[in-house]
C-alpha cells in the first residue's frame, strides 16, 4: 500500500450561515459546525483510505470566534496522521470578512476516523507523509495525543508512552 500525502486528503467545504442555522444572538450554532467540520473529516478520511469511513472520536474542539448571520464560512480538512486502521483528522475553520473579504481563523478540531469494510470490521489504510512544516507538526503532534488517548483510557501504560516521556525529558 503506497503512502499519501495530507495534500491528497484536503477538503474544502464553503458554505454560508442562514438565519435557521443561528442561535438567539445571530451566530451559527455549534452543532451545526460540529456537524460541518464532521462532513468534512468525512470525505478526507475517505479520500486517504478510498474504504468506508466512520467518526470514533472528536478529540478537540475549539469555538474560538463566533460565526455570524450572513458569514462565509470555509471548513478545510486533511488527514494529519494514519494508523493502522484509524486516522486523526486536523480540521480548520476560517470565516470570511463580509466587507474585506479577508478570512481569519475561527476555529479548529481534530477529529479520529476508522476506515472499515463492509462488515464493519476496521481494515488497513496507507501510510500518511507529510511534507510541509506544517504537516509535519501536526503529524508528529497526532502520536502524542493519541498516546495520551490511550493512557487516559487505560489501555497503555504511561511508561510505554514514549512520545509523551520526551516531552518531560
Amino acid at each position: 500500500m503506497e503512502a499519501k500525502a495530507p495534500s491528497d486528503s484536503r477538503t474544502i467545504l464553503t458554505d454560508l450561515v442562514l438565519p435557521s442555522e443561528t442561535n438567539p444572538l445571530n451566530n451559527l450554532f455549534g452543532g451545526e459546525l460540529l456537524a460541518r467540520m464532521d462532513r468534512a473529516a468525512s470525505i478526507a478520511a475517505r479520500r486517504h483510505s478510498r474504504r468506508i469511513v466512520v467518526t470514533a472520536s472528536v478529540n478537540h474542539v475549539a469555538f474560538n470566534k463566533a460565526i455570524p448571520l450572513g458569514s462565509v464560512v470555509t471548513v478545510e480538512a486533511a488527514v494529519s496522521r494514519a494508523f493502522k486502521s484509524s486516522m486523526e483528522i486536523f480540521i480548520d475553520v476560517w470565516v470570511e470578512d463580509r466587507e474585506s473579504g479577508r478570512r481569519s481563523k475561527a476555529n479548529e478540531a481534530i477529529y479520529t476516523f476508522v476506515a472499515v469494510d463492509e462488515t464493519g470490521t476496521p481494515i488497513q489504510i496507507p501510510a500518511l507523509e507529510p511534507k510541509t512544516d506544517l504537516e509535519k507538526e501536526r503529524y508528529d503532534a497526532a502520536l502524542r495525543r493519541k498516546q495520551l488517548s490511550l493512557v487516559l483510557a487505560g489501555k497503555m501504560k504511561p511508561s510505554e508512552a514514549t512520545e509523551l516521556k520526551a516531552l518531560f525529558e
